[in-house]
């Protein structure tokens, strides 16, 4: 899916988006604004390059960033509901993650964290992709966008429109 197919489910629904970013620096929500039309759904974006901003201006747990480290499931989730939340936006998109070259919390070059929230999941997905560092952060903002795209898109009924709280990991090789 791309850029315009997420606008396009979003605009069908009346939602509206907000994009928390790390490290795609900003691609995202290039992407998305790359759009014709794209301003009747976007609302904004936030680059929290710095683990500390990711605190302060998208509400990510001090303590758990203090714990994990920015490059983390539950950091990606909480990003994601905190641009939400910073941006007045119906969906949250997050990315986080090690583009390279070197390791950094832990994790190895190329294990990224995508999520996606909406008004009814909370959804994260562990990517494990390969490649230099262009290609880890491309791989990321395509991860992002499908995922924020099945979301959006899944069809209406009993289950979609009853909020729920989990949060599913998946792991794409």
């Amino acid at each position: 899916m791309t850029a315009r197919d997420l606008l396009a489910a979003a605009a069908a629904r009346g939602w509206t988006i907000g994009v928390a970013e790390s490290l795609t620096g900003g691609r995202v929500t290039a992407a998305l604004v790359a759009v014709p039309g794209a301003s009747r759904v976007v609302r904004g974006g936030v680059v929290a390059y710095a683990t500390d901003l990711k605190a302060r201006l998208l509400g990510v747990d001090a303590d758990l960033l203090a714990e994990r480290g920015a490059v983390d499931e539950a950091v990606a989730a909480q990003m994601a509901s905190g641009v939400r939340s910073a941006t007045g936006a119906d969906v949250g998109l997050a990315t986080t993650g090690v583009a390279g070259p070197d390791p950094q919390d832990g994790q190895p070059p190329g294990v990224v964290f995508v999520a996606a929230s909406t008004p009814v999941v909370t959804e994260v997905h562990r990517l494990d992709l390969t490649g230099d560092r262009p290609a880890v952060i491309e791989g990321a903002v395509r991860g992002v966008l499908e995922l924020a795209s099945a979301l959006v898109s899944e069809p209406r009924g009993e289950n979609f429109d009853t909020p729920r709280s989990d949060l599913r990991e998946v792991t794409d090789k």
